[in-house]
């Protein structure tokens, strides 16, 4: 069945990442709806404690994922145990990603506007699995042919130069266009030559005498804000919550 599966749906030894990626996604989605139910004071769930300390469900992902992980690499990409060993990783990645920005902040940030950073590293992570499932190879060297595989100063000047695009991307501040032109060279083609956004290190160093400039970006910026913050806002309350509301402080 699972060589029938493997010839007919999957790429030869992709199994293993699509059911890493499955097991990830499925995680992410039944951990946010127990933690809502768990918020509601709704269902037969409740936090995890032990002496008085609250385990997070970022420790057993933790250890799920450095199983996974190990297996995995002793394993190789075929068998039963790959199988197992990929459904483990996933499972654990999605249990770490999910209080991702836990460990960012080491605070428990998991309901406030901080932890909307935990909804878009799953987001952009699922996102990049599936890039490379759907057979996409890191910055593009399998665009080469083979003849050109063959010679070592196209394929290095290749990731070279691909490379200066996303290391340029993040320079300006787009750390999502430079995770998804890892991928998709022309993504970081386009990071790298707009403008950067208000307070990145490369309008701190190279718009600083340039007022002219700092008006396009701050004004670009708050265009494109205005037009997508607040349906990505919604995007991530919609999977992952809405952060709590601090309370309006009365003046006196």
């Amino acid at each position: 069945m699972g060589d029938w599966f493997n010839r007919n749906f999957v790429e030869p030894g992709k199994l293993p990442l699509l059911l890493a990626l499955s097991s990830f996604v499925l995680t992410f989605l039944i951990t946010r709806s127990i933690t809502r139910l768990i918020r509601a004071g709704k269902g037969p769930f409740g936090n995890v404690s032990s002496g008085g300390v609250h385990i997070h469900h970022v420790v057993p992902g933790v250890i799920l994922t450095v199983i996974g992980g190990f297996g995995a690499v002793g394993s190789g990409r075929h068998g039963p145990a790959a199988a197992v060993c990929a459904i483990l990783f996933g499972i654990g990645a999605g249990l770490v990603l999910d209080e991702f920005a836990l460990i960012l902040h080491l605070d428990d940030v998991y309901w406030t506007e901080q932890g909307r950073q935990s909804v878009e590293m799953v987001v952009l992570t699922a996102a990049l699995v599936m890039l490379t499932l759907g057979g996409f190879s890191p910055l593009g060297v399998n665009e080469l042919t083979g003849e050109e595989r063959q010679n070592r100063g196209v394929v290095i000047s290749t990731l070279a130069v691909n490379f200066l695009f996303v290391l340029l991307t993040l320079l300006k501040g787009k750390l999502r266009l430079a995770l998804i032109g890892t991928l998709l060279p022309f993504v970081a083609i386009v990071g790298a030559l707009r403008l950067a956004k208000p307070g990145s290190l490369w309008a701190g160093r190279f718009y600083r005498n340039r007022p002219k400039t700092r008006a396009r970006v701050a004004l670009r910026a708050y265009h494109h804000d205005r037009r997508w913050t607040g349906s990505w806002r919604r995007f991530q309350e919609w999977i992952g919550g809405a952060p709590d509301r601090l309370p309006v402080r009365k003046k006196h």
